[in-house]
């Protein structure tokens, strides 16, 4: 795959393909004063990744949603900052070596978990979190992991998250999608200190003064308000006990 029709496929924005470009086409001249961004250099190692999908047999519908996190990224960055930045390269080595895929709404990353494999579970910024896409977003890792990683076929499924925050099952009614998601699991591990959910909520930095914080949804105003009262959100991990 060409690093253009990569950028095409991933729905990168125009302007961030163009530098993506342009940088390519320097190192092709040799230009000896390029030195290629993160994001550059992480998306023509994607472009070889996309050889060992087509190798292993894997749909390109799923190499398509994987690596559109790139684009999600640099959406997410300039959401929060303004700039359209990619500053996730500590993270999409995981995809870029393929131990974790984007199968329907969520992702599913091979590792491992209280001593052997295991299967973590993660919930990008744009997934349609309902109860029956969760469902199938399972059903089809599960057929997945049997048909491409028979070694993490049966494997525990976990998950780390301010999703699964016990403080979060008091806010959030019981017919919420997060509460049905919060269900699917046994806790192992209360966190309540983490703050992770700054980010993924608010669009803020961990220490972000409350006042600060936007109000938009109403989660945002109740969280706000646990903050005020002097609490904390935090985060928990759990296995999953209900698959589907």
């Amino acid at each position: 795959m060409k690093l253009s029709e990569l950028c095409k496929e991933i729905n990168l924005p125009q302007d961030v393909t163009e530098r993506v470009l342009d940088e390519e086409k320097q190192m092709k001249a040799q230009n000896k004063n390029t030195v290629p961004t993160d994001l550059t250099s992480q998306l023509l190692r994607v472009c070889e990744t996309h050889t060992k999908y087509l190798n292993k047999g894997i749909d390109e519908k799923i190499f398509t949603d994987t690596m559109k996190c790139f684009t999600r990224f640099i959406k997410e960055c300039k959401d929060r900052t303004g700039k359209a930045e990619f500053d996730r390269g500590w993270w999409t080595h995981r995809q870029i070596n393929m131990v974790l895929f984007r199968i329907g709404e969520l992702e599913y990353e091979l590792t491992q978990f209280q001593g052997g494999n295991a299967v973590s579970v993660h919930i990008p910024s744009d997934a349609e979190f309902t109860p029956e896409k969760v469902d199938e977003s399972l059903k089809q890792a599960e057929e997945f992991m049997a048909e491409f990683y028979p070694d993490y076929k049966d494997v525990e499924y976990f998950c780390e998250s301010w999703l699964l925050s016990p403080r979060l099952g008091e806010i959030v009614k019981e017919t919420s999608n997060i509460a049905k998601f919060q269900k699917r699991f046994r806790i192992l591990e209360d966190l309540p200190d983490d703050k992770e959910y700054m980010e993924w909520l608010f669009g803020a930095k961990a220490d972000t003064p409350v006042q600060e914080l936007p109000e938009n949804t109403s989660l945002q105003r109740k969280v706000r308000e646990l903050l005020a009262n002097g609490g904390n959100l935090g985060a928990a991990v759990g296995i999953m006990e209900k698959m589907r």
